[in-house]
């Protein structure tokens, strides 16, 4: 059995498996839920064939539900911060997060159109599973979206309430799925198939700490792809896309970072505004039309929410002059967690028989053509 490291849980290589060599030291399972506490849950909806038929298909789409923390603390408030590179997007909960410095429920990702019902379904999730902490308490979660309508029907809104309510309750703990998965399903990026890419970094300072990214691609344009300082998407002979109905220049990404490291709100959004280099070391230039909208939490504190009798509270927190670990950190992770939901990916055709290639493992050179099999050997 390979490490999940290499491959995903269903066997698809990751970019370790393909010899890509990466900065830093990647955790266990080399994913956000490096970050103890912290899970991954998916719905993906793919069906249908053929000619676009708006509320019926086809679909290529789904969501994606991070739980910042178990799901018996998940209303346990983190500390959290966030940066827009580029706000051509969406993400709700923003107003109060750059408020208050904390966030708590499931953040969940999915399409433009589908971003107010992974939402409001989230806070339905809330209120029925925990009604004394609702009472007559507010719910603002993060709801966050990437525009998938080159592949989905995304005007017939398939995602529904209980498909949220589903990812959230599937959150889990391990190796994570990548690719075209929950809310990436159908996302492209720099012309390629991607979708869904995790990965960590293990970060040593008083203690071994971990920084895991997620992140929702679907940006960057074919010629700007950039792979270890090789132009990967100006060379010859690459797979092209398939349009047989318009394809609007709107892409975006999402980049949610998690750590178990003692960080105070600011501190958080200083890491989140680190994952514009992880974007731009891959060819990304935050166009105009992307939604490029990364966000950061610790889940080193607890009992932050400030109820019941008033009290002083203390934080721990790594001081800003030594923080340069943990921005590289971000930096490495983001690159890794991009190139593995395009690697970790197959082709994909949707509606109208618009098409998207997966990337040719080829060309990613002598990397790419040492791809590790299934047991670890070399192809």
């Amino acid at each position: 059995m390979t490490s999940p490291r290499i491959t995903t849980p269903s066997g698809k290589l990751r970019a370790a498996g393909v010899g890509l060599r990466l900065d830093g030291t990647p955790g266990p399972f080399n994913a956000i839920t490096d970050v103890p506490g912290v899970a991954v849950g998916y719905s993906t909806l793919i069906r249908g064939e053929g000619r676009l038929s708006v509320g019926r298909g086809p679909v290529r789409t789904g969501v994606t539900a991070i739980l910042p923390r178990p799901v018996d603390r998940v209303w346990d408030p983190v500390f959290a911060g966030l940066f827009s590179l580029n706000g051509n997007g969406e993400m709700t909960g923003s107003h109060y997060v750059e408020e208050a410095g904390k966030l708590s429920l499931p953040i969940t990702i999915t399409n433009t159109n589908s971003c107010g019902t992974a939402r409001d379904a989230t806070v339905r999730w809330a209120a029925q599973r925990f009604p004394d902490q609702m009472g007559d308490d507010f719910a603002l979660p993060v709801a966050a979206e990437t525009y998938d309508g080159f592949l989905n029907d995304i005007n017939g809104f398939h995602v529904r309430e209980e498909d949220v309510i589903a990812a959230i309750d599937r959150a889990a703990a391990g190796p994570v799925e990548e690719g075209s998965v929950g809310g990436g399903t159908g996302m492209k990026c720099f012309g390629f198939k991607a979708g869904s890419g995790t990965a960590s970094r293990v970060v040593t300072y008083d203690a071994d700490y971990h920084l895991g990214v997620f992140v929702q691609a679907n940006f960057g344009a074919r010629a700007d792809l950039t792979v270890l300082g090789r132009r990967v998407g100006r060379l010859p002979g690459l797979p092209e896309m398939t349009t047989h109905a318009p394809a609007p220049e709107l892409s975006s990404i999402i980049a949610v970072i998690a750590t178990d490291a003692p960080f105070l709100p600011h501190q958080l959004k200083r890491l989140a505004r680190r994952a514009s280099f992880g974007v731009g070391r891959l060819g990304g230039i935050a166009r105009h039309g992307s939604g490029d909208i990364f966000l950061a939490f610790s889940t080193a504190g607890s009992a932050l929410s400030g109820q019941g009798q008033p009290r002083l509270c203390s934080a721990r927190f790594v001081p800003d002059e030594h923080i340069d670990p943990f921005f590289e950190a971000v930096v490495q992770a983001t690159e890794e967690a991009i190139l593995n939901s395009m690697i970790a990916n197959d082709d994909m055709t949707g509606r109208d028989g618009n098409f998207v290639p997966a990337l040719p493992l080829s060309a990613l050179g002598s990397e790419g053509r040492g791809a590790v099999k299934q047991g670890g050997q070399q192809t």
